[in-house]
């Protein structure tokens, strides 16, 4: 027989009950929940802070215990008062012990609701599986290597999600690919976002900006809650869908702001490679001495500087002859480094 005891504890959804006609349901089922939501969030930090804390206390029972042991020459005061202090230690571990016991009895006695039963298991299972690695303790080679693994992989679903309308769509695909609720995902559209202003497709940009700032709140609400970011996707689409207007308007400032840096950073980097193209071409250029022949020809003597333009062969030396010997050589000098002038270019033409 199937034991259904379990589920007759069940909290009843926020939005179940009935309530007085003159009372605005819509935003008191959303208070109710927001509110349960704080709740758990606090039960789960005096969890954690209780946890710590003990482990705190096993470290210092172990040290005075180890003082105890490996130092014997102490006079019978100071193995009395380490013994005294052992003994308060004992106590207040004794008090952590019972205070850990009280919630995590309480968290198995509380009801079940709507956000406890559909709550995943990703945190655990990728805490504990053996070789994973904090993303902050990789170093930057390791952070890179491992993005463009995980875009090779999943580049297309990525894609596909950057390309939904609406919200109900977005959250849909994200809970059947949960993999791609992550940093790499977040990086991944935002730099699609700033090719897509380099190539001044505006309407399109401001579609996938959309995209990632829904990822970048669902990534800040696994933050907040110190949970899994797969674990947080339905809980990020229900707040925005039912979100009282301060929050919306929180979602469209943050919006229009990141679509303006976006738009900001796609210029610079349009500017960037005009800037890279010129300096190629520059360098392409560049006569046999390293000088740039356009530079050199705009820094001659207006007379010499006609020569050139005119490729006159005779006005060039009749310039030449009537300037001073040392500017004349310096000039000419120029015009060899930077390509300008080929000395003996027929003998290098008939080889």
């Amino acid at each position: 027989m199937v034991d259904y005891s379990k589920w007759k504890d069940i909290e009843i959804s926020d939005d179940e009950d009935d309530t007085h006609p003159n009372i605005d349901t819509p935003s008191l089922f959303r208070w109710r929940h927001q509110a349960r939501l704080e709740r758990m969030a606090e039960k789960e930090k005096e969890l954690e802070k209780i946890k710590k804390e003990k482990q705190e206390y096993d470290r210092q029972v172990k040290t005075l215990k180890q003082k105890l042991e490996t130092e014997p020459t102490h006079d019978s005061t100071d193995m009395s008062k380490l013994k005294e202090a052992l003994a308060e230690l004992e106590k207040k571990g004794a008090n952590l012990l019972g205070k850990q016991k009280d919630l995590e009895k309480k968290e198995k006695l509380e009801p079940w609701n709507v956000d406890t039963i559909s709550s995943d298991g990703f945190s655990k299972t990728i805490i504990n599986k053996p070789g994973q690695r904090n993303a902050d303790d990789l170093s930057e080679e390791e952070k890179e290597k491992r993005m463009k693994e995980f875009v090779k992989k999943n580049e297309s679903d990525i894609k596909k999600y950057g390309m939904f309308r609406n919200f109900d769509d977005s959250r849909r695909f994200l809970m059947e690919h949960t993999q791609l609720a992550c940093e790499d995902t977040a990086n991944y559209l935002v730099v699609w976002c700033i090719n897509l202003g380099m190539e001044e497709k505006q309407e399109l940009m401001s579609h996938v900006a959309h995209q990632t700032i829904c990822m970048q709140f669902i990534l800040e609400l696994a933050k907040q809650l110190e949970r899994d970011p797969r674990s947080c996707i339905s809980a990020f689409f229900h707040r925005i869908q039912q979100a009282e207007p301060e929050y919306k308007k929180a979602f469209t400032d943050e919006l229009e702001a990141f679509k303006q840096r976006v738009q900001k950073r796609a210029a610079q980097k349009m500017e960037e490679l005009i800037k890279e193209a010129e300096e190629e071409e520059r360098q392409a250029r560049l006569g046999p001495g390293g000088l740039d022949p356009l530079e050199v020809l705009e820094d001659l003597p207006e007379e010499l500087k006609k020569c050139f333009e005119s490729q006159n062969i005779e006005l060039l030396q009749a310039t030449i002859e009537k300037m001073a010997p040392e500017e004349a050589a310096h000039h000419m000098k120029r015009c060899v480094d930077s390509g300008l002038w080929v000395p003996d270019a027929n003998a290098v033409k008939s080889e």
